[in-house]
């Protein structure tokens, strides 16, 4: 490997600002922003507007339309322009 090309990867403190948690992740992510952390050192720090903590897909909060209930009630909307002539 050539020396000098690769990102600097330290541990970087993430807060997410929506469900106010932060984590401590491994990154190359730079930022001029520093905070004190729970353990007593200062790491660079990140500020996020969503993350697993917050997204609606990953706290459960998502709605699902099932795909069954579209079908039956596009159904039952024109359903009888289909059916016209297998009444009989």
């Amino acid at each position: 490997m050539r020396p000098n090309i690769h990102p600097e990867y330290r541990q970087i403190l993430f807060h997410d600002l929506t469900a106010n948690n932060y984590f401590l992740v491994g990154s190359t992510l730079k930022t001029d922003r520093t905070k004190q952390w729970e353990d007593g050192n200062t790491y660079p720090y990140v500020t996020l507007d969503v993350s697993s903590a917050s997204h609606p897909f990953y706290t459960g909060k998502q709605k699902q339309i099932g795909k069954e209930g579209q079908v039956a009630r596009f159904g039952q909307r024109f359903g009888h322009f289909f059916n016209k002539g297998k009444d009989k």
